[in-house]
């Protein structure tokens, strides 16, 4: 997997959760203000069934939908970084990529590689050899 692509899939994966997170947030936001849910104090104890209560409900299915997929396409773009840096001669990239994701800090490889990675799959030009005496 090229640079490119593995680039055009994490940008697409945060803004496909970014817009997720903020779709079921403004749901949310609606739901309360509306009086859907049937507070105790700061507790939801109930959801008084309407018209609104469902497409809230929708709304949220959805919303979480966009984000767990965004999230697939985030470890996938991940997985195709680590493959294309495994194909350099130096596996630092490889290695740090690799720690950073099991450690959870993935999201910061991820940037690091997308603005500073090396593409692995471009063809590497040879060193000139000095010529011969």
């Amino acid at each position: 997997m090229s640079k490119a692509t593995v680039t055009r899939l994490f940008i697409a994966s945060a803004i496909a959760f970014t817009a997720g997170a903020m779709v079921a947030v403004a749901a949310i936001w609606v739901a309360i203000a509306n009086g859907v849910f049937v507070m105790s104090g700061p507790d939801i104890v109930g959801v008084q069934g309407s018209a609104l209560a469902g497409a809230m409900l929708g709304l949220g299915i959805v919303s979480g939908l966009t984000a767990m997929g965004a999230l697939i396409g985030g470890l996938v773009a991940w997985i195709g970084a680590l493959l294309n840096t495994s194909q350099l001669e130096s596996k630092t990239w490889f290695i740090v990529l690799l720690l950073l994701g099991i450690f959870n800090l993935g999201v910061i490889a991820m940037l690091a590689y997308v603005v500073a990675g090396p593409d692995g799959t471009r063809p590497v030009a040879p060193a000139a050899a000095p010529a011969p005496a």
